[in-house]
């Protein structure tokens, strides 16, 4: 079972110019993006997977004021499993350990034992 991830997202309104596309593709993922309370802070509830393509989405739609918030989903990378490691550098071209580690924020170790694992699987 995946995990769900809650990323808190603050004065996501204010600093995001087209929130509403956004927002739309984050539900049409299958992300939950709520608000808090009465406050300007937003709060996303999503699995590895869903986080992976909102990153993606963001990075193809090269809207600046987007970025924030894909460097913001990309630190959750730093909690991954060695399962969603796996998933990740399979999906990745011609993946390296030092990209992988770039990507990631893994450890070394954690890079050079997914990669052994998907040469075997190849």
């Amino acid at each position: 079972m995946a995990t769900i991830n809650s990323i808190s997202l603050p004065s996501f309104l204010r600093r995001t110019m087209k929130a509403y596309i956004l927002k739309a593709h984050i539900r049409q993922l299958g992300g939950e993006l709520s608000r808090i309370g009465r406050s300007r802070n937003w709060q996303l509830k999503a699995n590895f997977n869903q986080l992976q393509a909102i990153v993606e989405f963001i990075e193809q739609e090269h809207e600046d004021s987007w970025l924030w918030l894909a460097k913001l989903l990309r630190k959750e990378y730093k909690y991954l499993s060695h399962e969603n490691l796996l998933q990740l550098a399979a999906r990745l071209d011609q993946v390296t350990v030092t990209a992988l580690m770039a990507q990631t924020d893994c450890t070394l170790a954690q890079a050079r034992k997914v990669l052994d694992e998907l040469e075997q699987l190849d």
